[in-house]
């Protein structure tokens, strides 16, 4: 039993899951803000073109109550949350791959190895000071 809670902690505690956790709140406080934008202010000023809340639209089929204006204002809250996500993952693209351009791919060597010797010397050097011999360029 040690060993599974031992296991869990680890996994638990890795960073995945916690950016994991972290993207889950910071999704739901975006999903608020989303909502109250659709809600108190898109919301009103559709209203004002077609002469009622959106919300309020609704149609009766066969008995059946069916409120489509919810579903519209649903399906907008959707796009705006979708196309905020969108630009959040673009923009941390594009920071992490200018991050790698910054990263030389290669180490550039300052040192090499002298000839003679087999001792590691500076790479602009044209006498080795440990054997004292000259190098060739």
């Amino acid at each position: 039993m040690k060993k599974f809670f031992k296991e869990f902690k680890e996994f638990a505690l890795t960073g995945s899951v916690m950016d994991m956790a972290v993207g889950i709140i910071i999704g739901g406080a975006l999903t608020t803000v989303v909502t109250s934008l659709v809600n108190d202010i898109l919301n009103p000023i559709i209203g004002l073109f077609i002469g009622e809340n959106l919300t309020d639209k609704h149609a009766v089929v066969l008995g059946a109550d069916f409120h489509y204006g919810s579903f519209i204002m649903a399906v907008i809250n959707f796009i705006i949350i979708a196309l905020v996500v969108f630009l959040i993952v673009k923009a941390l693209n594009k920071a992490r791959n200018a991050r790698k351009e910054e990263e030389p791919d290669e180490e550039v060597a300052t040192t090499k190895i002298c000839p003679f010797c087999k001792s590691e010397i500076d790479i602009d050097a044209t006498k080795c000071p440990n054997c004292t011999s000259d190098l060739k360029e």
